[in-house]
């Protein structure tokens, strides 16, 4: 199995720390936010990862160059520098590399404590998309998506559940992180193209499942974020 980590994004909200440095290199409790995936991927026995780019893509290539040093191999799909072909562009781009097989998708600017070993055989037959979803944070407290039959006040944890469109008892926060078919994206074109229409596709045809992670997960998008965080894990509070 292979993985996808995006780390073509501006950092716009993250300035002036990503003017120089690209938010995927920005550090908590010592290592790069990156660096975190890179190694809990190794932990599932996941070695094979794509890493799309786009500003200060070759920064990033420099630091972490062909994953050797810890512990996996990168390969590595450079987007126009600055100009981002956004999530499911990013995939379409990068299809060769990731092949036919099932793959991880986890953003680079999130940071989280989860077992990727779960996600190996997270993606049921007939499903395109397997998406972890967790309790919704103050800066998207209408969330993203539900889970048909859980509530919000009763989640069960790891277990799989029909995806929907949310609504009002079930809604839950896309964690950043999912398994997904290459299915779902072949025979797009290149080019700028969102995840989310493809997404509720998906949904629609009942071709896309979820799961409810406790965490700890926090979205890293603003320096008081990335500063509430790095202080939490140095201080062993999460």
């Amino acid at each position: 199995m292979k993985a996808m980590i995006l780390a073509a994004g501006l950092g716009t909200r993250m300035r002036p720390l990503t003017d120089d440095t690209p938010k995927p290199l920005l550090k908590v409790g010592g290592k790069p936010l990156i660096v975190w995936h890179l190694e809990a991927l190794r932990a599932a026995g996941i070695t094979q990862v794509v890493i799309n780019t786009a500003w200060l893509g070759k920064k990033l290539e420099q630091v972490l160059a062909d994953g050797r040093s810890f512990g996996v191999q990168i390969h590595w799909s450079h987007e126009p520098d600055g100009k981002p072909l956004e999530t499911a562009g990013g995939i379409v781009q990068a299809l060769s590399l990731i092949g036919n097989e099932p793959f991880i998708l986890v953003n680079g600017d999130i940071w989280l404590r989860y077992n990727m070993t779960a996600l190996r055989g997270a993606l049921a037959p007939g499903k395109q998309a397997h998406l972890v979803l967790v309790d919704n944070p103050e800066h998207n407290l209408m969330g993203d998506f539900g889970l048909q039959g859980i509530t919000s006040g009763a989640p069960v944890v790891g277990e799989q559940a029909l995806l929907t469109d949310k609504c009002e008892d079930s809604a839950f926060t896309y964690a950043g992180l999912a398994v997904y078919c290459p299915s779902l994206f072949q025979g797009l074109s290149q080019g700028v193209r969102p995840l989310a229409p493809l997404l509720h596709d998906a949904i629609a045809a009942g071709r896309a499942s979820g799961e409810y992670f406790p965490g700890p997960w926090v979205d890293v998008g603003t320096p008081q974020r990335l500063t509430d965080l790095d202080t939490a894990i140095c201080a062993r509070q999460i």
